[in-house]
């Protein structure tokens, strides 16, 4: 009985593994990707796949940046839709849930044409909340491809955030949160690291977005934690240079303070170093935050310490410096001073 069990399990593994070969060869030959938000980061993500090698066909709202890549030779659409019969798999990188439901769902959005669809991989890298990602994937599982790909006949949907500023999506280094099926996670694996070093999966649908929420939530409290720390000791006497030279040494250590430190002047290549321009703008943390509150509501936890990160980021907004990268919470926020390199 056991040996005849253990062939079953060997028997259906292989077939697994067939499965899962047979995906990856399908999309190795689908080179025909459809890109959709050319903002900071789905522009940079979007010229990776070009250097990979894969024919693009892109869509935003900003006509200028179409035109952009139209002399680049990349085809442009004026619609979702058109996006979507244009390509094998469409990415999508939004602002907003409202956004990317527009996109999928409404007038000439991606799954405008019926039930009969041709793009076998829809997958959103924007970060929005978990449930709008389960919701559009359950919609998705009702549609079927017009043409078979491999062993597949219905189109999967992935929410696939990512991790990274603007430096890593132009340089392809992002990480990847992927939430979904997984066969399909794993076919999609050329795609991904096309643009990025990693990817992770996290499970089924929507947790890729909610990994992507409790991320960004540790790192605004990591980087108000660190603002705080470093502008009450430049209070007390000690440079925030001689505090961050403790902190990347001892139990302070986090990348708000050895890779991204907040302090105007010591540290080069970073937002603070150029008066905040560039990176992660404080109004997606803000937005970003307010996901997160949002989700601790409907799952019933605590979040003290996201809702005065909430507080903080949207108190920034209100007085002007939406566009300033997060960490510009350190000059701000805690009115901490600038340090030369020399100091």
């Amino acid at each position: 009985m056991a040996i005849c069990k253990l062939k079953s399990l060997l028997s259906l593994s292989k077939c697994n593994s067939a499965l899962v070969s047979s995906s990856i060869r399908a999309f190795s030959s689908a080179q025909n990707v459809g890109f959709i938000g050319l903002g900071n980061m789905g522009s940079r993500m979007a010229n990776n796949l070009i250097k990979a090698g894969f024919r693009l066909t892109v869509h935003d709202l900003n006509s200028d940046v179409l035109e952009m890549f139209s002399q680049m030779g990349v085809p442009t659409k004026k619609t979702p839709y058109e996006v979507s019969e244009a390509s094998d798999v469409v990415i999508t990188m939004l602002p907003t849930s409202a956004h990317v439901i527009d996109v999928y769902t409404g007038p000439n959005g991606l799954l405008h044409g019926g039930k009969l669809l041709r793009p076998w991989l829809l997958l959103d890298s924007s970060t929005i909340d978990p449930q709008t990602s389960r919701n559009l994937s359950a919609t998705v599982t009702n549609y079927i491809l017009r043409e078979k790909k491999g062993e597949w006949e219905k189109p999967f949907k992935l929410d696939a955030p990512v991790s990274g500023s603007v430096t890593a999506a132009e340089a392809g280094t992002l990480t990847f949160m992927v939430g979904g099926s997984e066969e399909a996670f794993l076919a999609a694996k050329p795609l991904l690291f096309s643009m990025g070093k990693s990817a992770i999966y996290c499970g089924g649908a929507g947790s890729g977005s909610a990994a992507k929420i409790c991320n960004n939530l540790a790192l605004a409290v990591s980087m108000l934690g660190i603002s705080e720390a470093l502008a009450l000791g430049q209070s007390l006497g000690v440079s925030a240079s001689t505090l961050t030279n403790i902190f990347n040494c001892s139990s302070a250590r986090c990348w708000s303070s050895d890779a991204y430190n907040p302090v105007p002047g010591l540290m080069e290549g970073v937002p603070s170093s150029g008066d905040y321009n560039g990176g992660f703008a404080s109004k997606l943390m803000a937005k970003d935050l307010n996901l997160a509150v949002e989700s601790a509501k409907l799952a019933g936890c605590k979040y003290p310490l996201t809702s005065q990160a909430q507080k903080i980021y949207t108190e920034l907004c209100s007085v002007g410096h939406e566009a300033k990268d997060f960490s510009c919470a350190f000059r701000h926020y805690y009115s901490g001073i600038d340090e030369p390199h020399d100091q």
